[in-house]
């Protein structure tokens, strides 16, 4: 809700209003649209993308807290498709005003605009050579312990980073993911390689819920733990533009290629549809090496 109540305070020190009436009214619906985000177990994240996503269609459209007009959203979109806002920002425009006109107003609105074709793109992935190449590199072992479980589970950045003690299943070799992406949850593998240092390393976090605490305390923040991989990625001297997340598609794609059931790859990710982790069948195209030619 903080970052609702910021947008809310910016509204009451902005003049984008045509009347006093409507400002007030920016403010109610605001508060309303924050209120069904939190009912509907909305992530942090996608709360701040959403409502600033609102706040910027109000700017554009000040008349949008009383009244819903399909073509004032079409040149909003255009505006903004203009300006430089690809199919993503288009799409997450899109959504936010959406479940604003679904949600916020007493007499709600269905939208009928098409949202932007994504265009399709290969995940990016490291090669075996390379996920070993960056661990040997990382000196501090927390932060090896948390690259080497990344990519060993199959973790998100938000899963890795916000993953407690209490979710490390030693005896059953799991791991247990609470709450991810869409307020999912699900059971993971722990890698068997790590599962004693993992082990030896929580025994001496007594104060600690998190297992990759902060210096400071609490979770460590996204940035570091991004900043930990870019470093480690110079540091190997890969030339790649691989990010966080290819930890991730790298786990998916080898387990791929090893011949592992698709279905079970989809339950370790936590992919709703099974045409989401089918992308990992081009990815893992190593495996064709092993075809041989009926010539």
């Amino acid at each position: 809700m903080n970052s609702a109540i910021r947008i809310i305070q910016s509204y009451t020190n902005r003049s984008i209003h045509k009347i006093w009436t409507n400002q007030i009214k920016i403010v109610q619906v605001l508060k309303r649209m924050a209120e069904e985000l939190l009912i509907r177990n909305y992530s942090p994240r996608t709360e701040k993308i959403y409502l600033y996503c609102i706040g910027e269609y109000f700017k554009f459209d000040s008349d949008a807290a009383t009244r819903c007009s399909s073509e004032k959203i079409r040149e909003f979109l255009l505006f903004k498709s203009k300006n430089g806002a690809g199919p993503v920002m288009y799409n997450l425009y899109l959504n936010a005003i959406k479940f604003f006109y679904k949600t916020a107003l007493v007499r709600r609105k269905e939208i009928k605009i098409p949202y932007a074709k994504r265009p399709k793109s290969m995940p990016k992935t490291l090669g075996r050579e390379d996920i070993l190449q960056i661990l040997s590199v990382i000196t501090n072992y927390k932060h090896k312990l948390l690259i080497a479980l990344t990519y060993g589970a199959g973790l998100r950045l938000s899963e890795v980073i916000g993953l407690k003690k209490i979710n490390l299943d030693f005896s059953n070799n799991s791991i247990e993911i609470k709450n991810s992406k869409g307020g999912k949850s699900r059971i993971t593998i722990m890698p068997e390689k790590i599962k004693e240092k993992l082990r030896q390393y929580t025994r001496h976090l007594a104060w600690a819920d998190y297992v990759f605490e902060s210096s400071r305390g609490g979770k460590m923040s996204p940035r570091t733990a991004q900043k930990i991989f870019k470093n480690a990625l110079k540091k190997a001297q890969i030339e790649t533009s691989a990010t966080f997340h290819s930890l991730r598609h790298s786990f998916a794609t080898h387990l791929m290629e090893n011949g592992t059931n698709i279905r079970f790859i989809q339950e370790l990710l936590g992919h709703s549809s099974i045409k989401t982790t089918q992308i990992y069948t081009h990815v893992g195209w190593k495996a064709l090496w092993n075809v041989k030619s009926p010539l």
